[in-house]
């Protein structure tokens, strides 16, 4: 059974990416403050588990 942990590559390539989005335009899916920088609101939708990505693990 596998883990359901991410571990710190699986988490660093989801922030890194949904930053990317944020960065093009893409609506962030929390709340946020102004002065928070793309790589911030990822870690801010990563903590709350509403981030709209997910990691697919080979067997």
């Amino acid at each position: 059974m596998a883990s359901k942990k991410l571990t710190r590559f699986e988490r660093a390539r989801l922030i890194g990416a949904r930053a990317l989005q944020i960065s093009m335009g893409a609506r962030p899916q929390v709340d946020i403050e102004e002065s928070l920088d793309p790589v911030d609101i990822a870690r801010k939708e990563l903590e709350k588990k509403v981030m709209p990505l997910d990691v697919r693990r080979d067997k």
